[in-house]
């Protein structure tokens, strides 16, 4: 069975395109930029989702769509709505568009938990707003869907703008930890190979035409995790907490009453956010090492 997906040289894209090959399907990669963690058992296609004739074309053979393409990054979205609505709305039609053409057998959208809240600006917004069209796109031309609301992960492979990933760089580079807010915010972190993993075993028919929500096991204060990265690193780290210059990020939970839910998909079998914390330093680590060879 052969599977696209759309942004699959992103940081969740990529894992789950590698579980996808894990697994016995023949993947394709779409995204604007070459997948650095492509392998030879997968095709690479560059391309833009706001090109209508090159998501058609790349859709045409596949069975299974993921999109994990668009703007994945809350303040950046707050800051540039136009190119937010552009790239999540109007790219994620482009391709429910070619899924109906094309009569693919799943779609597979990815959502965050910010749909359920009032916070999140544009980047919350155009969530729901795709969420809503999906929905449409099934009940008029019957495409089948998964729609996956994420909840905050971290991991290898993510951008700088990952909290996690930013907050331990912080951390070996200028030894402390500033965090706008007073870390009581509670947030569920899941290790970003164990949200590949649900995103893969969501293809069971059990899933077909179901919203599910995608997070972490186990509650935990933004404080616990920077006294954790601190102690991991061995003690010698500043944590300084300042006031809060955004109204756009939830403080303890994401949920405020809305009429449609989800049910909460987990695994019994998840990486331990320690473990994950300590791979995470190991990769940064060494990308700031081959940095300090390099200048």
């Amino acid at each position: 069975m052969k599977v696209i997906v759309f942004g699959g040289a992103g940081f969740l894209g990529s894992h789950t395109a590698e579980e996808l090959t894990k697994h016995g399907y023949d993947v394709k990669i779409f995204d604007i930029k070459k997948s650095p963690y492509i392998n030879n058992k997968q095709e690479m296609v560059v391309g833009d989702i706001l090109d209508k004739k090159a998501v058609n074309n790349a859709i045409k053979d596949c069975d299974i769509v993921y999109n994990f393409a668009g703007m994945a990054d809350l303040d950046e979205s707050y800051k540039k709505p136009l190119l937010t609505i552009e790239n999540n709305i109007l790219g994620n039609t482009n391709i429910l568009e070619s899924c109906r053409r094309n009569k693919i057998k799943r779609y597979v959208f990815a959502s965050t938990v910010y749909v359920y809240s009032d916070k999140g600006s544009f980047y919350s917004t155009s969530k729901k707003s795709c969420e809503l069209i999906i929905e449409n796109y099934r009940e008029s031309f019957n495409v089948p869907y998964t729609i996956l609301r994420y909840g905050s992960l971290y991991g290898t492979r993510a951008k700088d703008n990952n909290w996690i990933r930013k907050i331990i760089k912080q951390a070996l580079m200028e030894k402390k930890i500033t965090r706008h807010g007073d870390g009581n915010e509670i947030r569920e972190y899941i290790n970003v190979k164990d949200a590949a993993k649900l995103s893969v075993k969501i293809l069971s028919k059990n899933y077909e035409n179901r919203n599910l929500t995608i997070t972490g096991n186990k509650s935990l204060r933004i404080k616990d995790l920077h006294i954790m990265v601190k102690e991991i690193l061995g003690n010698d780290i500043k944590l300084e907490f300042l006031p809060s210059v955004s109204d756009t990020h939830y403080e303890i939970t994401p949920y405020t009453f809305k009429p449609k839910v989800a049910k909460k998909l987990s695994s019994n079998e998840y990486y331990d956010i320690g473990q994950g914390i300590i791979e995470c330093i190991y990769e940064i680590k060494k990308e700031l090492d081959l940095d300090d060879e390099k200048s």
